[in-house]
């Protein structure tokens, strides 16, 4: 089923560039608050853990399934919704929802309390992402779109530095608890910033394009399938996304473990090196993308396949030295590609489909890489952690994230598959 198009006189959009700066600097504001209450878990894990006496597996399922079933199952629907409806509005409802329910985390007197606050967050921050990629699309032409979402996708590190080394400071000073209720409750006025300065831009004026109507869902499912270069871009997505969801969850704990860290100096750490490293390779992933591309649309693509081949090493290498000052030394390449994938994803999912997909294309790949890739990510590493602590003791989760780390060869394979092909794939989305 094709949408049917008219062309509309203003393809640049009807914002001027200061405003449309504003909206994107609003939005990755909302962001960072997202990926913050998101991956505070990983500082405060072992508090957790050792308040409430589970087991790695148990943790592993607290920041892994129990939190991406839910996010990632619920963006379609609001998604689609999306599509059909106020994107604004949706994304304000959001964000005061997992903002409340992150503040409710801290509350809970039980393990299963805890568990199912951490749903009630996977449900608000569902409606965060697949509206703010459509809105953005719709705010920035092709030839800008990469560099825009790279700047949105820079929420991914700043909201890591944030839940880090704001999360770990509080929670050495005043308890895990008021970690996950300070971080919450700064998204509320967020949401207020969001319903009254930013305004629903008309749906594929930086195309030259408007949809007659939104597709039905099986509509975009089939259109996305049938674009070759998108099965790959996304299946290198949730692979390389799986390993880097592993690393959030279990690095702080690794270090404190193999290498003797307190909470404070984890957070410091990590806040510095992946806020800097992968702050840096996710802005370059999309400038990049969008440079590049206009030589050979194929770099689209290959700019990933790159990255995560030349880092590969030093990741590697980082899980096999006992050497604290060696690991802080080889870990900002690997942290800096594991930002870079983002931006050219987002951007290739926006560009293979018709306009009137946007918000379902994009819930559709967050989607997938969030319940496998977040979902099995830190599963996969606490249950690995477990099955291998009566050999290797305290490293056991050395071993373990060493293990799940290689699955990145095979995200890279697939990033390189989606090249040859994006050209033709980008017109037919042009004629969708």
């Amino acid at each position: 089923m094709a949408v049917t198009i008219e062309k509309v006189s203003d393809p640049a959009g009807q914002y001027s560039t200061a405003y449309r700066i504003y909206a994107l600097i609003l939005l990755l504001l909302v962001y960072i608050s997202n990926y913050a209450d998101r991956q505070i878990l990983g500082i405060l894990t072992e508090a957790i853990k050792h308040e409430f006496g589970v087991s790695d597996s148990a943790m592993g399922l607290l920041g892994g399934f129990a939190f991406a079933i839910f996010y990632a199952t619920l963006g379609v629907p609001i998604a689609l919704l999306a599509d059909r409806s106020n994107r604004r509005n949706i994304i304000a409802a959001a964000t005061a929802i997992w903002s409340v329910m992150t503040a409710v985390c801290g509350l809970a007197g039980s393990f299963t309390q805890l568990l199912v606050a951490r749903i009630g967050v996977g449900v608000g921050e569902a409606g965060g992402s697949p509206p703010a990629h459509s809105i953005i699309a719709d705010l920035f032409p092709r030839e800008q779109r990469a560099t825009a979402l790279a700047i949105y996708a820079l929420g991914v590190p700043l909201g890591l530095v944030v839940g880090l080394f704001i999360g770990g400071s509080i929670s050495q000073a005043y308890g895990w608890r008021m970690a996950f209720v300070a971080l919450g409750a700064p998204g509320l006025l967020l949401a207020l910033l969001v319903v009254f300065t930013l305004r629903e831009p008309r749906r594929g004026q930086t195309d030259g394009v408007a949809p007659a109507a939104a597709p039905p869902l099986g509509t975009v499912v089939r259109f996305m399938w049938s674009q070759r270069s998108l099965r790959h871009a996304i299946a290198g997505a949730t692979l390389t996304t799986l390993v880097g969801y592993a690393g959030v969850q279990w690095w702080p704990p690794f270090l404190m473990r193999s290498h003797g860290l307190s909470v404070v100096d984890v957070g410091l750490f990590l806040a510095l090196v992946f806020g800097v490293a992968s702050a840096f390779g996710t802005f370059m992933g999309g400038l990049l993308a969008d440079r590049l591309s206009k030589r050979d649309a194929k770099w689209g693509s290959w700019v990933v396949t790159f990255a995560i081949l030349g880092s590969f090493p030093f990741g590697i290498a980082v899980y096999l030295t006992g050497d604290s000052t060696l690991v802080f030394a080889l870990i900002f390449i690997p942290a800096m590609a594991s930002g870079l994938y983002l931006a050219p994803t987002f951007a290739m999912v926006q560009n293979l489909v018709g306009v009137g997909m946007r918000s379902v294309a994009a819930a559709i790949l967050l989607f997938t890489i969030n319940l496998i890739g977040m979902g099995l990510g830190p599963t996969l590493a606490g249950v690995l952690s477990d099955l291998l602590k009566p050999d290797y003791g305290a490293d056991s989760l050395r071993y373990a994230l060493l293990m799940v780390g290689f699955l990145n060869l095979w995200a890279a394979l697939h990033y390189f598959l989606a090249g040859p092909k994006l050209a033709a794939d980008y017109e037919r989305a042009r004629q969708a």
